[in-house]
């Protein structure tokens, strides 16, 4: 064994290079401790129990973990709260306490460890951390509608520094699906159903919350390894049904639904989840030419792969046993699993010969090294400085502040003339608890703030009545909705969906809702065969409209709703968390601006899906009764003004265009690069989008958008390749803007 000079062991030297710290620990294990740092088998929240006095207690389940294994590898969810954990206000751990918990948790871990070991603490920070007083940040699809990187690595890097102040270390972020059908309930977790898109905002995720620093470098006490998840071709399963099949070519797969990660990969993610799904007849979590053969060998990641929750057990019905099972996952390349019974017996499995011990050092080794660079063997104990909440907050609102689209304003109606009488109607009018979306903590009485009580906030003449339910067909509430609407000025309907758990729901073991008994329309296991809101609501607007107000429909949605195109103006807010109510109402005053774009293609119906619009290029495209084409295509939003795209010039290798504003107030327009295939060497995409720049203007004034066609273009287009840019303000106005003069790619692209 190597040792210090002072006779300390070599992986107790802080100042020794990480790779010998793991090497000489890694010599020191018996083959028991190497298979229990591959383990993330308990649910946190059962670790401990809170005592008469406030304080916390172990529980007996936690001793008896740390016993099996000499040790803890992981810890899964320590500070979640939530419907499914049971854990609220008065069981867990708030801002104050957190980090109280995690020490005595981790003192408990490195007193149980031969060799002084520490365990990782893995927590869901899906749009902020899922912990009781966490800062809840819209869901990733609102962040997708924003269209704007830098933002969210604010806001990424705030989350990340609360977990870290909490005490927590590692943090799982949805960031690697791609939206390709919006029946699925996870399509709130998507950046959207584009690659490029969720590339950059992945990108931008792993800056902010892993910051800046050398390759294999230490983790500064305010930011947190990201493990992006899931990897990979989840959002396509089949039916958008949750954790089905995927039936994926290779091609589609590599296009679409692997960017995003390799973007992650080249930004320094510490870690990736594989998915559940399966590519090519072999779930991810047990797929080798997927974890190993690209990720690691194509890509170069030495980061660690963890499996999703339960999915390494799945894989028994492949292998026959648990055992060969945990042996398929580890040999195909997962290093750390979640809740499995299968990695439990990681040390049978290699005494058998199932799976070497090369392959669980090689996994072990990628654990520790992750510990060694959060700086857990000198301070397993500390936290990071807590972040000012109020930051959070601001961050939070310009979140849900970006991701307002207004999709049409007939006439003008918005924004709302100054002393106009407003009938605030529906379900969603004065509510704050579905506007916050799935994976989110209980909320203290009090945060958020609704569409209504903003509105009321800016001295807005507000009458109010609820009119409905989200789910359901009661129409008792209508009369009294006529009522205000009939006397009023403007009438505005908040309708949508919801993501909210609420006690009551029934989960599957690995926390998906299975029952749903409340008016949870969307989340992890809730998918749907269509995309109608419930009865009620299209009753509600159609009875309004019928009262000749003019009327304003606000969608707070995780997934895109069929709505008809009866009301005067329509917006989406999607999930605009807690204070997303401040940031709806300042834009249909005119306070702000409306800047977001859309993620997602809007369907007129889910019989007409798929509706994305990159898909291939064909020359039919109708049906015999109804339309192909999206509602509202990716990249639509209005604005209170109006922009004239210039045609688009290539300039060496740039891509210019001008734009002006053309109306009488200044506003924002994301002018979208798009890139078309001429001739290529396969069937070609439509349209693919290659770059995106939000500009600022006055009325009457104009600027010149520049867009570098640099190393991008060299991965996206195949040497020989004949392609044209076209600038506009969506993908459907792409189909029509005039565009660059072609360019071919030449063999060496010097760009």
């Amino acid at each position: 064994m190597t040792a210090t000079r002072q006779g300390t062991p070599l992986y107790r030297d802080p100042t020794a290079p990480v790779d010998d710290r793991v090497r000489d620990l890694l010599s020191r294990m018996t083959l028991r401790e190497k298979a229990g740092q591959l383990n993330q088998r308990m649910y946190g929240w059962d670790a401990y129990r809170r005592t008469p006095d406030g304080g916390f207690e172990l529980t007996d389940a936690l001793h008896a973990e740390t016993e099996r294994f000499a040790g803890l590898g992981a810890l899964y969810g320590l500070l979640r709260a939530d419907a499914w954990s049971g854990v609220g206000h008065t069981t867990g751990s708030g801002a104050e306490a957190g980090a109280e918990l995690a020490h005595l948790v981790q003192r408990h871990v490195v007193e149980h460890s031969r060799l002084g070991i520490p365990a990782l603490f893995v927590e869901e920070v899906p749009h902020g951390h899922m912990a009781l007083d966490g800062t809840v940040l819209p869901v990733n699809l609102a962040v997708g509608a924003g269209w704007d990187p830098a933002l969210y690595e604010r806001a990424a890097a705030h989350a990340a520094a609360e977990l870290r102040a909490r005490g927590g270390h590692v943090a799982l972020v949805s960031a690697l699906d791609i939206a390709r059908d919006p029946r699925w309930g996870r399509t709130e977790e998507c950046f959207g159903e584009d690659p490029y898109l969720a590339a950059r905002l992945t990108e931008a995720l792993v800056r902010g919350m892993q910051g800046e620093r050398e390759p294999g470098g230490r983790f500064a006490p305010d930011k947190a390894p990201v493990v992006l998840k899931h990897f990979a071709g989840q959002g396509a399963t089949v039916g958008g049904r949750n954790s089905a099949e995927s039936e994926l070519g290779l091609r589609e797969l590599h296009e679409i639904h692997l960017p995003a990660a390799h973007a992650g990969v080249r930004a320094g993610a510490a870690a990736l989840m594989a998915a559940y799904n399966e590519v090519d007849g072999m779930p991810c979590c047990g797929n080798r030419a997927l974890l190993t053969g690209l990720l690691r060998h194509r890509w170069g990641f030495d980061g660690l792969v963890m499996a999703d929750g339960l999915a390494v057990d799945r894989l028994a019905r492949v292998t026959g046993d648990k055992v060969s099972a945990g042996a398929l996952a580890l040999d195909a390349g997962v290093d750390l699993s979640l809740w499995d019974e299968g990695f439990t017996h990681l040390e049978e499995a290699v005494e058998r010969g199932l799976v070497s011990e090369e392959a669980l050092d090689q996994a072990v080794a990628r654990v520790l090294r992750l510990k060694f660079r959060l700086g857990l063997f000198e301070q397993p104990y500390s936290a990071g400085p807590f972040p000012d909440p109020a930051v959070g907050r601001e961050l939070s609102t310009a979140l849900a502040r970006a991701a307002v689209t207004l999709l049409h304003n007939d006439h003008g109606v918005l924004p709302v003339s100054p002393g106009s009488r407003i009938a605030l109607l529906g379900p969603h009018a004065g509510t704050v608890a579905h506007q916050l979306g799935d994976y989110t903590a209980p909320q203290r009485p009090g945060t958020g703030t609704s569409v209504l009580d903003a509105l009321r906030r800016t001295g807005t003449d507000v009458r109010h009545a609820k009119g409905c339910a989200l789910t359901g067909d009661d129409l008792s509430g209508i009369p009294e909705a006529i009522a205000e609407a009939a006397a009023s000025d403007l009438a505005v309907l908040v309708l949508g969906g919801s993501s909210a758990r609420t006690p009551g729901t029934e989960f599957d073991a690995n926390g998906a809702a299975r029952t749903v008994v409340s008016e949870m329309t969307c989340g992890e296991g809730v998918d749907l065969a269509g995309l109608r809101l419930g009865d009620a609501q299209y009753a509600l607007l159609d009875a309004v409209v019928a009262t000749g107000t003019p009327t304003v429909v606000v969608l707070i949605q995780g997934r895109p709703h069929v709505v008809p195109d009866t009301a005067a103006a329509l917006l989406t807010a999607w999930y605009p968390g807690p204070w997303g109510g401040e940031a709806i109402a300042e834009v249909l005053l005119g306070l702000a601006e409306p800047v977001g774009r859309l993620p997602v293609s809007l369907p007129r119906s889910a019989a007409q899906l798929p509706v994305y619009y990159n898909h291939k290029e064909t020359e039919y495209g109708g049906y015999a009764d109804d339309s192909a084409e999206a509602l509202h295509s990716f990249g639509h939003g209005l604005s209170y003004t109006s922009f004239a795209y210039g045609p688009p010039r290539l300039s060496g290798h740039t891509v210019e265009a001008d734009i002006t504003n053309t109306g009488r107030r200044q506003g924002r327009s994301v002018a979208q690069l798009y890139l078309r295939r001429l001739r290529t060497p396969v069937w070609p995409r439509t349209l693919e989008l290659h770059g995106f720049r939000a500009v600022e203007l006055a009325p009457g004034e104009t600027c010149t958008v520049a867009f570098p066609l640099g190393a991008d273009l060299r991965t996206a287009v195949p040497p020989g390749t004949v392609v044209e840019f076209r600038v506009a303000e969506s993908a459907r106005a792409a189909l029509t803007a005039v565009p660059t003069q072609s360019f071919t790619a030449p063999e060496e692209t010097p760009l």
